[in-house]
């Protein structure tokens, strides 16, 4: 969420920023209310010196036997007294007005970020890897693993509906190993603190990460009011709300392995087919708590280690940096990584790692106290997928497929599939 002091200390900066981002300029929206609020909390300071100074006043006129002008002082009080209880709840509605039209505002571009409209502004970074040859016409994922009669989106619809599956024998312990291989990955070698955490969090821990209330549609909800997480991100951010940090601490990094669930509101149409859009789907998440120095060094080092994940598949891959409109709600600076899809013939995202500065850390209060001992400041968050593992066994399926409808599993996987070498047909 914005700080709306730096908004009314500049303005225009703020509508540039937004504008980047292709919107239109809420500034002056945002300031009126800031105003409003300004002048009515005025009022209740000036009431509340009035009632101060008539309080003093009775004491004096009482002492001199005054009375009449003492029950006239004293029924000023009472009407402060009503004015300020009204205007103490009149507070409270503007602080909330100007909260929500904050916390629909999605964070501004970092400098340097490109200009675009679009994902066809985009910019690519780097490639790595060598895309496969075949000597036949490469399958898509989901004809591979139906042939293989490993899986089984019809049960899948007749017991949840569309965007779901079944995944049976060896697919299903080849979910398992991705998860397992990319969490030993990155807390053996990257320094991260494997965590579990919950899958249903509370309003407040979703509006902390920025999920809501822009988001309500796009995410699952019980009937107990919590909400399903629509990734670890959510989970392990929240870990820091409403904390004060020590520097020495900073910085934090965090990874879990879970299921994560989206409704796809805005996704009627795409991948209707196999196993990129989903609603419910697992995922190796990475989630970094630092300073405002740290964080430019921690976002190539999330992405390094993401990008290590393919590497160690063996996963042609490419990195872009998302342009200013093509970016997420909360983040000031993307990177996307899009994995090589032979049945495609595309490359396709298979991780987004992004800083988010003190956007989130505002919405939950999470603060760190500098080493020089001077006053709290906001920690900067960042996130990143390590990677989505569905997506990743369909860019195996489709990377490793061969003519005879088998698919090699990756030597760096074969520990995890008891030394298998290959899928096979069940």
């Amino acid at each position: 969420m914005h700080d709306i002091k730096t908004i009314r200390d500049n303005p225009a900066a703020f509508d540039q920023g937004l504008a980047l981002r292709g919107l239109a300029a809420q500034s002056a929206a945002l300031l009126k209310i800031d105003s409003e609020k300004r002048d009515h909390i005025q009022k209740l300071q000036d009431a509340q010196a009035r009632r101060n100074a008539l309080s003093k006043e009775i004491g004096e006129v009482m002492r001199a036997g005054d009375k009449a002008k003492a029950e006239t002082l004293k029924a000023e009080v009472a009407g402060l007294k009503d004015f300020i209880a009204a205007g103490e709840e009149a507070e409270r509605a503007l602080t909330q007005k100007l909260n929500e039209a904050l916390s629909v505002i999605p964070n501004l571009p970092m400098d340097g970020v490109p200009k675009g409209k679009d994902e066809h502004d985009n910019k690519e970074l780097h490639t790595w890897g060598e895309k496969p040859k075949f000597n036949f016409e490469p399958r898509q994922h989901f004809d591979i693993g139906e042939w293989l009669g490993l899986m089984d989106f019809e049960t899948a619809a007749k017991l949840s509906g569309a965007r779901f599956v079944i995944l049976k024998g060896q697919l299903a312990k080849l979910e398992r190993a991705l998860g397992l291989f990319m969490v030993d990955l990155h807390t053996e070698h990257h320094g991260y603190t494997e965590i579990y955490a919950p899958y249903m969090l509370r309003d407040e821990a979703m509006f902390g990460v920025g999920q809501l209330p822009k988001f309500k549609e796009d995410l699952f909800q019980t009937t107990s009011g919590h909400w399903l997480i629509p990734t670890a991100e959510a989970s392990l951010t929240n870990i820091v709300r409403e904390r004060v940090l020590e520097e020495k601490e900073l910085p934090i990094r965090m990874t879990a392995y879970t299921p994560c669930f989206r409704a796809e509101a805005g996704a009627a149409g795409k991948d209707t087919r196999g196993m990129i859009r989903q609603h419910q789907f697992s995922k190796v998440e990475l989630v970094s708590i630092t300073t405002p120095e740290q964080a430019e060094a921690e976002h190539s080092r999330m992405l390094a280690c993401a990008e290590e994940v393919l590497k160690r598949l063996k996963l042609a891959f490419r990195t872009i940096v998302l342009c200013t409109g093509d970016m997420g709600f909360g983040s000031r600076k993307t990177y996307d990584i899009e994995v090589w899809l032979p049945g495609q013939n595309a490359y396709r995202e298979i991780s987004s790692c992004s800083q988010l500065g003190e956007f989130q850390a505002r919405r939950m209060e999470a603060r760190f106290k500098p080493a020089d001992g001077k006053g709290p400041r906001y920690v900067h968050t960042l996130n990143g997928s390590g990677l989505a593992v569905g997506r990743t066994m369909v860019a195996i399926l489709e990377n490793y497929q061969n003519d005879d409808g088998s698919v090699t599993i990756p030597e760096a996987l074969r520990p995890y599939m008891g030394g298998a070498e290959k899928i096979t047909r069940a």
